[in-house]
């Protein structure tokens, strides 16, 4: 891999001088974040042929910096190409005189290895142009394919009925999200044995709105390496983006590795970079039909995993279901409450948890603590009852991803009680449950093994109720024994963790 200099690194000014002229808020509404040159040099050695006639597809380039740290890799190889033609995509005009530059320095890098370089910026929409060469998922033949794909995509979501939406659809590609749908057309523009390299959100590894993407570019390419960033501010910190992001090198046609190299850093400059070769079977296990991609980072993520084996009973073996709140408060406006009042029912938001349990009503709290019972509001409240609520979204760094709380009935006086969207609540079929299984369900959920489990398989930072559905859970028998250990309050972590340990695995 080459030192962060020339190209890459004399784009860096440019890339600084730019995100202080453009507004960071335009910049995340249309997803365009410009990638710190560390980052591209680390993606660009990720590649390993470099001989004969190399054709590179960058399809949102901004300034260049990607293309650029990738040719730069290939022409300072001793196995050098011949030639190399940059197809770059981009839709801000505001960009060609930087990617004219860029490729003038491309040029110059490439002159002095004695390689031929070509460089073709095409200022147009990349789905549109790539959908429009695609003939019954067959690229046209006057269109050469590509023997490389480095790329940046944007991250925003599709909406429904957007053209963007209709274009993918005719091509047969359903997917939510326009980083996906980059990726998804890049792979299918490399020529066999092509590679493509790309930095991502993480949320495709297991995303439910993801499948039908990971299905489709597990079949199409080889995975070979994942890098992982142990902060969700890492990538990108100069854009202050929270989003956890994964790179990663797969190449076109070819089987899986039979061993996955998973990499992690604490940050974007990689001067501390761990590796392992994990097998594949524990990165797609083998017979999930969902093909959830697990990154195990730690060494002990192994034990993790046979351990969370030993759970094999899912929630209808436990007579559970889980859904995701009903009352979506900005859809029922009219009927919050600050404080209750007559009419009224308890609403419950993330804000009411309190050491395990909802402590309701909340003084001086800014979100509404109750709910007018209307027509309108009737179908979105449940009867009261035990019930065992999850946080959907963890905030920012918080250190744990699941965070789970039980509703105690006897702590609240109501006869229905409703619980807003930013929550998934644990029920049986609609009704409360006893309350010894609440408590261990919830204690359960807390524990420091299934916290470091989802991790395992979590793409992203909200906890859906599809997730939550996907696990393994202990019997309903050893569930209401780890609620003998919760009283008025839940333990403290490590306390959990013991009581998980040695009411599970027999561990004094």
């Amino acid at each position: 891999m080459l030192k962060q200099t020339n190209i890459a690194h004399d784009l860096e000014s440019v890339r600084f001088a730019l995100n202080g002229v453009s507004p960071r808020m335009g910049r995340s509404a249309i997803g365009q974040f410009f990638t710190p040159a560390p980052i591209a040099c680390f993606m660009a050695g990720m590649f390993q042929k470099s001989a004969g006639h190399v054709r590179i597809l960058d399809p949102g380039a901004g300034m260049g910096t990607l293309f650029a740290a990738l040719v730069q890799e290939l022409a300072m190889r001793d196995e050098k190409p011949e030639s190399i033609t940059v197809v770059a995509y981009e839709t801000d005009e505001r960009m060609r005189p930087h990617i004219g530059e860029t490729f003038r320095l491309c040029g110059e890098t490439c002159r002095r290895r004695g390689v031929q370089f070509f460089g073709d910026a095409r200022f147009e929409d990349f789905v549109q142009a790539a959908a429009a060469l695609s003939e019954g998922n067959l690229f046209r033949a006057r269109e050469p394919l590509f023997t490389h794909a480095i790329l940046n995509p944007p991250y925003k979501k599709i909406n429904g009925d957007s053209s963007v939406r209709r274009t993918l659809g005719a091509a047969g590609m359903e997917t939510s999200n326009l980083y996906s749908a980059f990726v998804w057309l890049s792979a299918k523009m490399l020529a066999p044995g092509g590679e493509l390299a790309a930095i991502t959100p993480r949320s495709f590894c297991n995303g439910p709105y993801f499948r039908p993407f990971r299905k489709s570019f597990l079949d199409l390419m080889g995975l070979r390496r994942f890098h992982v960033f142990q902060s969700r501010s890492a990538a990108f910190k100069d854009d202050e983006v929270l989003q956890e992001n994964v790179m990663f090198h797969a190449v076109r046609g070819g089987e899986h590795s039979p061993a996955i190299t998973v990499s992690v850093s604490a940050g974007n400059n990689f001067s501390n970079v761990r590796t392992r070769e994990i097998p594949l079977a524990q990165v797609i296990l083998p017979g999930d039909r969902d093909t959830f991609i697990h990154l195990p980072e730690e060494e002990d993520s192994q034990a993790v995993m046979a351990q969370m084996a030993v759970f094999d009973i899912g929630l209808a073996g436990l007579g559970l279901e889980v859904s995701t709140g009903r009352v979506v408060d900005f859809r029922v406006r009219d009927f919050l409450r600050m404080n209750p009042e007559t009419g009224t029912v308890p609403l419950v938001y993330p804000c009411h948890f309190d050491n395990g349990f909802v402590r309701w009503p909340l003084e001086k709290s800014k979100k509404p603590n109750a709910l007018l019972l209307a027509d309108e509001t009737r179908g979105q409240v449940v009867d009261t009852g035990h019930y065992v609520l999850v946080k959907r979204f963890s905030a920012k760094e918080e250190p744990r991803r699941i965070v789970a709380a039980v509703f105690d009935p006897s702590r609240v006086a109501a006869g229905r009680i409703g619980f807003e969207n930013h929550l998934n609540y644990f029920h049986d079929h609609g009704k409360g449950m006893s309350g010894k299984l609440a408590k261990g369900l919830a204690l359960y959920l807390n524990s420091t093994l299934v916290d470091r489990h989802f991790r395992l398989f979590s793409g992203h930072t909200q906890v859906n109720a599809t997730d939550l559905r996907r696990m393994g859970y202990p019997t309903r028998d050893q569930l209401v024994r780890l609620g003998e250990h919760v009283g008025g309050r839940m333990p403290g972590q490590c306390v959990v963790d013991e009581i998980i340990q040695r009411e599970l695995f027999g561990d004094d």
